[in-house]
């Protein structure tokens, strides 16, 4: 029998959303102090006390030796990659944009789940799949200069999108033997590993930052990076991951209003065509354009 959403459940998903919502803003607003690669490491480093003080707090195990790797690889995709790449994209593209990128995901998700799970696309998949990419088209360009001109740091936001569906994929094994919180953990602490090779910058540019800045970036790893981690983790041992996963469709709408009130900044009428087209077929895609693999 599927599980109902009941009050705690229904808090946790809001709350988490509109935490996550945040971070596109958040970015914008901790770029002004430090560069993309800095600003990841302050943040997860931030998120990774957190997580370490709670692990201390509830003793929570470490992972087998064996699994290490696999979660190594998940935490370079899901946090490495993806937040660097995500923030030197916001260094040109606006954080509604962003966010409607980072939307098309489940696109990418099905197509590596088809080579490595085994699933299978509809013709509706197909369909969506190519109705996504023409949406994430429109947005590349609406958020050029001049109108309909090309921003190549949409690529980059599109390199986030598809290491974070590489993530889901690679970490799916894993959830089915440690908590939603420990893996979350496990993959934070590895995933900021790599991003130690721009402490010497964030050494040098710490002392000169906008306290504003600052106050930003350690606003994301406290809330977008630890605590909505662990909210939604409450989500996923409630309810089907399918269905958690379907509430993700109203964030970009939420980042979009929460960058206008707390950057004013307003993505192009054709960026959020593009955006609008995009969802349309992630929605196709992930509503029913998979097939489970025999």
């Amino acid at each position: 029998m599927p599980k109902k959403l009941d009050a705690a459940t229904g808090i946790s998903v809001a709350v988490a959303l509109l935490l996550w919502a945040s971070a596109f803003a958040g970015i914008k607003a901790g770029l002004k102090g430090f560069g993309p690669g800095q600003l990841a490491l302050l943040r997860f480093g931030t998120a990774s006390v957190v997580l370490m003080v709670y692990a201390a707090l509830t003793r929570m195990r470490l992972p087998d030796l064996a699994d290490v790797p696999r979660i190594g690889l998940a935490g370079a995709l899901g946090i490495t990659v993806y937040h660097v790449c995500l923030n030197f994209g916001e260094m040109s593209v606006t954080a509604g944009a962003a966010s409607l990128i980072i939307a098309s995901g489940p696109i990418f998700t099905a197509l590596l789940a088809m080579v490595f799970l085994r699933e299978r696309l509809t013709l509706w998949g197909w369909g969506g799949i190519i109705v996504a990419f023409s949406g994430v088209a429109l947005i590349t360009l609406g958020e050029g200069s001049g109108g309909l001109t090309f921003e190549p740091a949409a690529m980059l936001v599109l390199v986030a999108a598809i290491a974070t569906a590489g993530y889901f994929v690679v970490s799916k094994p894993l959830l089915d033997k440690y908590t939603p919180l420990e893996f979350t953990s496990y993959s934070i602490w590895l995933g900021t590993l790599p991003m130690l090779v721009f402490l010497p910058g964030l050494l040098a540019q710490l002392p000169e930052a906008p306290v504003s800045a600052t106050i930003a970036v350690v606003y994301l790893g406290v809330f977008p990076g630890a605590i909505a981690y662990a909210l939604y983790s409450h989500v996923l041992s409630k309810l089907p991951a399918s269905i958690a996963s379907s509430f993700l469709y109203v964030q970009p709408v939420s980042a979009t209003i929460i960058a206008w009130f707390w950057i004013r900044e307003v993505p192009s009428l054709i960026t959020l065509a593009g955006g609008a087209v995009a969802l349309v077929g992630v929605a196709l895609v992930s509503t029913r354009g998979r097939v489970r693999g025999r």
